[in-house]
């Protein structure tokens, strides 16, 4: 028996591979396009946990709808996904020598429209940066559109000192959360 019909709620490549490792590829991508706004107030956790049931109730997609969103937070504060490199210099010289957290929330939505959700916590730890680390960062181009303005899993890590969490939390996609939301379903995964 295959798996059921699965829809990807981005257009992350990143997700895409990540869902590969689990031997997943879903049967279509279709994007959420809604207001990432934060409220006012409003916790890291509870934000990505709001990003993923939005996007996952945003696409209108038959059989299952797989949907996440990740959050990098300096204390109660959200940093953005860096669209310019003022923005991304700012982001990296406020996590450079210290830890935050890096939030992944996975949301699975069944054909009958009910929701199965998973928070994925990490906490990340740059080591003290350098201008020169930090312009030949920025000069790679990686931390477009980035949350917090890096990329775990390119030039990036090596900037990293320790991560408590999971790697393929960071990069988008919790596994281990992703993989026990799509088993209870009934996707077939080893």
């Amino acid at each position: 028996m295959g798996s059921p019909h699965l829809t990807l709620a981005s257009a992350s490549p990143r997700r895409r591979d990540l869902l590969a490792r689990l031997g997943l590829s879903p049967d279509s991508v279709a994007p959420a396009d809604i207001d990432e706004t934060p409220k006012k107030g409003e916790r890291p956790r509870d934000y990505a946990l709001r990003m993923g049931r939005e996007k996952a109730l945003a696409v209108d997609a038959p059989g299952f709808v797989l949907a996440g969103d990740t959050v990098v937070a300096a204390g109660r504060r959200i940093l953005p996904k860096t669209e310019d490199e003022a923005e991304a210099r700012a982001c990296l010289e406020l996590l450079s020598g210290r830890r935050h957290d890096v939030f992944s929330s996975v949301v699975l939505r069944g054909p009958d429209g009910s929701l199965r959700e998973r928070l994925n916590d990490n906490i990340v730890r740059f080591k003290q940066l350098s201008r020169e680390e930090i312009a030949s960062y920025l000069a790679s181009g990686e931390w477009r559109g980035k949350a917090g303005g890096y990329a775990i899993q390119g030039p990036a890590e090596g900037l990293i000192e320790w991560l408590r969490g999971s790697h393929s939390g960071v990069m988008g996609l919790p596994l281990f959360e992703t993989r026990a939301l799509l088993r209870s379903a009934g996707f077939a995964i080893a």
